[in-house]
C-alpha cells in the first residue's frame, strides 16, 4: 500500500497524474518485494521552484526535470509506514522534453516519477553498472504499463 501525497503547485491544473503515479509506485514496490506500507510525496513545481531547490540543496544553478530527497539513508518506519521521501517534478521541463523526445507528456511525467521513485528506493546512476540496472528497471516499469516512447 502506498500513501501518496500529491500536490500540483503549477498553473497546469487540468492534468492529474496521481492515479498513474500510484499504480507505478505499487507495482515498483512489488518488484522490490516491499510489502510494508510506504509514504512519499510528489510535488509538481515550476521551473523557478525546481531551480531554487536544485541550487539550494544540490548546489547546481540550473533548472532540472526531477529531484528526489530520501527521508533517510535507511528506510525509517513511522506509524507502520516506511518513509521514502519527496519527489519534485518540473512539469514545464517535462512538457519541453516530451516535445523533444516526440512522446506524450504523460509518458514523460510517468518516467520522471519512476526515476525519482527509484532514487528513493536507493537506486542510482553514478557509475555505468548502476546506470544500466536503473535504466533496465525504468524500462521494465514503463513497459509494464505500456507507457512507450
Amino acid at each position: 500500500m502506498v500513501e501518496l501525497y500529491f500536490k500540483n503547485h503549477t498553473h497546469y491544473d487540468n492534468k492529474s497524474y496521481h492515479d498513474d503515479f500510484l499504480k507505478i509506485a505499487n507495482y515498483t514496490l512489488e518488484l522490490f518485494k516491499i510489502s510494508k506500507p510506504v509514504e512519499l510525496s510528489v510535488n509538481i513545481v515550476s521551473r523557478n521552484k525546481i531551480h531554487e531547490i536544485n541550487k539550494t540543496y544540490r548546489k547546481i544553478d540550473r533548472v532540472t526535470d526531477v529531484i528526489s530527497f530520501e527521508f533517510d539513508e535507511s528506510f525509517i518506519e513511522v506509524d507502520g509506514y516506511l518513509m521514502l521521501g519527496d519527489i519534485f517534478i518540473c512539469e514545464s521541463k517535462a512538457i519541453k522534453q516530451a516535445k523533444e523526445y516526440n512522446h506524450s507528456i504523460r509518458r514523460e511525467m510517468c518516467f520522471l516519477f519512476t526515476h525519482g521513485l527509484l532514487h528513493l528506493l536507493k537506486m542510482d546512476h553514478m557509475n555505468k553498472e548502476d546506470e544500466k540496472k536503473m535504466i533496465a528497471m525504468q524500462e521494465k516499469i514503463m513497459n509494464h504499463f505500456e507507457i512507450f516512447r
